[in-house]
């Protein structure tokens, strides 16, 4: 089976094999997904084990190089299924012959959606099998339609963080890699007003964010509340179009290189070393509500 369809009354979420990616996620008979059209032709992809792009796309570990794409190989595996019930499943992916090719490592990675009466819960799990310790970046990419329903003005939409976010951001240079020098926030008093310009540039990266969730939200319409745990970045993306598209929120463990850093991955800033059979835990969740 290729895909699993979560229900719950007035929710589903569908989920698919291919990548373990969630394609579709409707709250109170709302889409609130971004379709996968031809302007990025994904929905939420898993980003591992690279979060970005690597000088070259090539990943250095010891004396050798090896092939690595932007945001890694897992959104372009197929996972294999450990559950799937009406309000739950389960996926994971190994190390095979292919991976073992463009990242030398042994490694388990699960990821669990539950649909409850809140929303959708993902949690995520990336355990050390082999010997020696594990580096790795992991990120999710969950692309939400902007505006949140047809009719909403792009403009009208805002984010608002948790908490204060006073500190700097980075951006992409032209090659994909971070760029080394800090740029000043446009969130005020926890609120980022949305427009395209913003993104013109490419990603919003927040090295140090403080919050650990945030509203996407428009006012007089709906309201998305997205938080998560054990992430320690966030990225937010979209491709500059005045058609309605997509808003991508992305909590990462992990980031592209910088510009100005080249070397063995394992020692990359934003990587995470997991020791022989230590497992490491995230999860990321959206419900939905009403804007004041």
């Amino acid at each position: 089976m290729d895909h699993h369809r979560l229900h719950l009354d007035g929710a589903e979420a569908v989920i698919a094999r291919h990548g373990g990616e969630l394609q579709a996620l409707r709250l109170e008979g709302s889409e609130l997904l971004w379709h996968a059209g031809p302007l990025w032709p994904r929905h939420a992809p898993l980003l591992f084990p690279v979060v970005g792009g690597l000088h070259g796309d090539r990943l250095r570990h010891g004396d050798e190089t090896y092939p690595m794409p932007r945001h890694g190989f897992a959104r372009d595996r197929d996972f294999s299924w450990l559950e799937r019930t009406p309000l739950q499943c389960a996926l994971e992916l190994r190390e095979d012959d292919d991976t073992l090719k463009a990242y030398p490592f042994a490694f388990r990675l699960v990821v669990r959606y539950a649909l409850g009466p809140a929303g959708l819960r993902m949690d995520l799990e990336l355990h050390n099998p082999g010997v020696a310790d594990l580096p790795a970046s992991l990120g999710l990419h969950p692309a939400f339609r902007w505006p949140l329903i047809p009719g909403l003005a792009k403009t009208a939409h805002r984010l608002v963080f948790e908490t204060e976010e006073p500190g700097s951001l980075r951006r992409l240079d032209g090659l994909g890699l971070l760029a080394p020098e800090d740029q000043p926030t446009p969130i005020a008093q926890r609120e980022l007003a949305l427009n395209e310009d913003l993104f013109r540039k490419d990603a919003l990266i927040f090295l140090q964010p403080r919050s650990q969730g945030l509203r996407f939200e428009a006012s007089g319409g709906p309201s998305l509340a997205i938080t998560w745990e054990g992430f320690h970045h966030l990225g937010l993306w979209a491709k500059p179009d005045p058609t309605p598209s997509f808003l991508c929120i992305e909590p990462w463990s992990g980031h592209a290189d910088p510009a100005d850093w080249e070397g063995e991955f394992s020692q990359k800033p934003g990587v995470i070393l997991l020791a022989p059979g230590a497992t490491r835990r995230w999860s990321f969740s959206v419900s939905q509500g009403q804007s004041a």
